[in-house]
């Protein structure tokens, strides 16, 4: 097969310390190459150099058999290199047309714009994707799933022959999902090479040809994915052998923590009803725009218009703000932790502490005593790896970040923990210690919902699945009926 891309022994140091050693890889026409790799191991700063983002120390890079060396994004876009980042950036209040064509707009007979012509090219690269998203609508009218679609478009729009994917189904669901992956076997049979980027090894397993796995910035190995199985893939990316994948410790009791009756918000959902027992996970899983996290929004009393009845441990309980979910002992980790979950900008200490405010600063002055012991015991409980605690928590990998997002919320020793994609962007490693902290909470008699777009997941942590379509509950599965194929039949 054609090369389409070549790298030989590429090192980049930042301050005296090796964020990659020997990057070695090779993406050959009409192919995916995963690229893996636990956070921290060195694939973003491989994709950074590549995009003329940094400048490498040393090796070489080939596109097409030529060495090249980008100082530029645009440099390596003009030599047909796009990517899609998993950070979006799109210019809210522009229509999608005009995102996708920033900088590149059509003119029209007068030098202006041509908008029918952009509106008309978007709609159609829109089409043939299968994406459901009209051009002319603004990007602040979409979901951040049909943001990322619309990231994806964009970045097809330049007609790049090499195009990096970073995460690309991290914020949209199942169904979404798929039509990318349709979308990318059409690019393949157009001979274009796509690296792929993904936590999610069932996604690698998939629609990937090969594989390359970095660790702790070092190449470690590369082959064909027909030629290597799950167990063998999570052990070249952590190093180690983790066993099985999914703990499960707890075991549900006979008392109920949580019964929702009729729970309701217009136009979101509709009568929806379920008990979850104490040290029972209790899944939800559903298409992108079925309910799943508008039923979280009407528990923790974000959604103004939610009604129904919600009862604690036997007792009806009123929520009708944030404040009052946490005082009658909800906590919420978000599907967004960047944007919901955390203040980047804050240290480690001050996010944990977050929650927790009115406790620790009784007289609205904070105890930092209070303040320091709560920090290091949830670095330590949950073996948060930080330099010190008040280093800002935007520089911890994703999975640190989330973990640190759990110690704020277990901080307040919560009776019902509401959990919103607990593993989006984390990798194998972490994901297994997310699932025990979850795992563990739940077998000391707390009770557990938690929300995924990953079938392997909930089938994997779950006890029984609440399946939403169309804002309403299509059923309720023991872990023993749940399947993939019953998941997907009841969400369609």
């Amino acid at each position: 097969m054609t090369s389409l891309l070549k790298v030989e022994g590429l090192t980049k140091s930042f301050g005296g310390v090796h964020a990659l050693k020997n990057g070695q890889f090779e993406l050959a026409a009409g192919s995916v190459h995963a690229l893996c790799g636990g956070n921290g191991a060195g694939k973003s700063t491989f994709l950074s150099i590549l995009m003329g983002i940094h400048r490498r120390d040393g090796g070489t890079i080939w596109r097409s058999g030529q060495p090249v060396e980008f100082t530029s994004p645009a440099e390596a876009l003009a030599s047909g290199i796009a990517i899609i980042e998993q950070e979006l950036s799109p210019v809210p209040f522009m229509t999608v047309a005009e995102n996708i064509f920033l900088g590149r707009e059509p003119s029209g007979r007068f030098g202006g714009i041509d908008f029918r012509a952009m509106n008309k090219a978007a709609q159609r690269l829109l089409d043939d994707l299968a994406f459901d998203i009209r051009a002319d609508q603004t990007m602040a009218s979409l979901s951040v799933a049909k943001m990322q679609l619309v990231e994806i478009a964009k970045a097809l729009s330049h007609d790049a022959e090499v195009i990096f994917m970073d995460e690309p189904t991290s914020a949209i669901g199942e169904r979404e999902a798929q039509h990318l992956f349709a979308a990318i076997e059409r690019l393949k049979a157009q001979g274009r090479g796509i690296v792929y980027v993904s936590h999610r090894l069932s996604e690698i397993f998939q629609i990937a040809d090969a594989y390359t796995v970095f660790r702790d910035g070092a190449y470690v190995g590369s082959g064909r994915m027909a030629d290597v199985d799950r167990p063998t893939l999570i052990g070249m990316i952590v190093g180690r052998e983790l066993g099985e994948e999914y703990i499960k410790t707890n075991a549900p009791t006979a008392e109920v923590g949580l019964e929702v009756q009729g729970l309701q918000s217009p136009g979101k959902i509709e009568d929806v009803s379920f008990q979850v027992h104490k040290g029972e996970i209790f899944g939800i899983y559903g298409l992108m725009g079925s309910g799943r996290t508008e039923i979280f929004d009407c528990l923790f009393g974000l959604d103004d218009a939610a009604s129904g009845r919600i009862m604690l441990d036997g007792s009806e309980v009123s929520i009708e703000k944030p404040a009052d979910a946490m005082a009658q002992g909800l906590a919420l980790v978000t599907e967004d932790r960047k944007k919901t979950g955390l203040n980047l900008s804050d240290s480690v200490r001050r996010n944990i502490s977050l929650a927790s405010l009115p406790e620790m600063s009784p007289s609205f002055v904070m105890r930092r005593g209070d303040e320091v012991a709560a920090s290091r015991s949830m670095i330590e409980r949950f073996h948060i790896k930080a330099a010190r605690d008040t280093m800002p928590v935007s520089g911890l990998s994703g999975g640190n970040q989330q973990k640190v997002v759990l110690g704020k919320w277990f901080l307040r020793q919560p009776r019902v923990l509401l959990l919103d994609e607990p593993t989006r962007g984390v990798d194998v490693g972490a994901k297994r210690e997310i699932y025990r902290i979850i795992c563990d909470y739940a077998a000391a008699g707390g009770t557990v919902v938690m929300i995924s777009s990953e079938i392997d997941e909930v089938l994997g942590m779950s006890d029984r699945v609440m399946v939403m379509r169309g804002g309403r509950a299509a059923g309720i599965l023991d872990r023993t009926e749940a399947n993939a194929q019953s998941l997907v039949h009841l969400s369609t």
